[in-house]
């Protein structure tokens, strides 16, 4: 399997970002790590070999990146309102400087990304993929939560709104990204229902989708399945096969 490393320092967030890519044909898959990880989170726990029957077969290049979150929402020592605040950073280095970096690889400047992650990595590609259904072209968003308000201790700006799907999804009516999302064919809201898993979150994302009409796949599976890597590594690969 093709694997490629490289780095920069973005201008949008102040800081040298690394990027991971495998693969050598196919459409570009986004992966946002867990928690306070880094680029190469999916790879230790053998994520990426979960999926590797895609990546060798050219049907998929997978991309990952660090988050910010060990600096933003997990930060207990950063006000909140700069949690927020960098949040809408990281946003705009996703779309100013990993995006033309995949599009560049791949050679194909209309090659949208479909963007995954587990946990925190759920909520970072799910955000990525509604505020921006114009650049990506759908979400697996596994055994995530989507409103980011309980990191927040009670702090609410444009920032934190414009980053919490359940609240802008619920809002949204406008006449350009609403129509993108009601043609949606690759969104999969994912979730176990064993320890520590909160299906009700994904339900509730889900129920908003409902009420504005956007098409997804719900799909919580058993009381067994658990908010933990080996079951993460049977969700991707069997999303990626009813999506590829």
């Amino acid at each position: 399997m093709e694997r490629r490393t490289t780095a920069w320092f973005s201008p949008n967030l102040n800081m040298e970002m690394p990027l991971v890519a495998y693969g050598h044909g196919g459409p570009p898959l986004l992966m946002f790590p867990t928690a306070a990880a880094d680029y190469l989170e999916y790879e230790r726990f053998y994520l990426v070999d979960a999926i590797k029957s895609f990546i060798e077969a050219g049907k998929l290049r997978a991309y990952s990146i660090n988050s910010v979150n060990r600096y933003s929402l997990l930060n207990e020592q950063m006000p909140p309102h700069l949690k927020a605040e960098l949040l809408t950073l990281y946003d705009r280095y996703i779309t100013d400087e990993v995006l033309p970096l995949i599009r560049k690889d791949c050679g194909d400047g209309e090659n949208r990304p479909l963007t995954t992650g587990a946990s925190l990595g759920a909520f970072l590609s799910a955000n990525a993929y509604f505020k921006h259904p114009d650049l990506f072209c759908g979400v697996i968003a596994m055994s995530g939560s989507y409103d980011v308000r309980s990191y927040l201790k009670g702090h609410y700006d444009d920032n934190v709104y414009f980053n919490n799907p359940v609240d802008y999804l619920s809002n949204l009516n406008d006449n350009h990204y609403l129509p993108l999302l009601q043609k949606a064919d690759a969104i999969m809201i994912m979730s176990g229902q064993g320890n520590y898993e909160a299906p009700e979150r994904s339900r509730a994302l889900a129920d908003i989708l409902n009420a504005k009409g956007i098409p997804h796949t719900l799909d919580l599976w058993g009381q067994d399945v658990d908010h933990d890597w080996p079951w993460w590594r049977k969700m991707l690969p069997y999303a990626l096969g009813k999506l590829l």
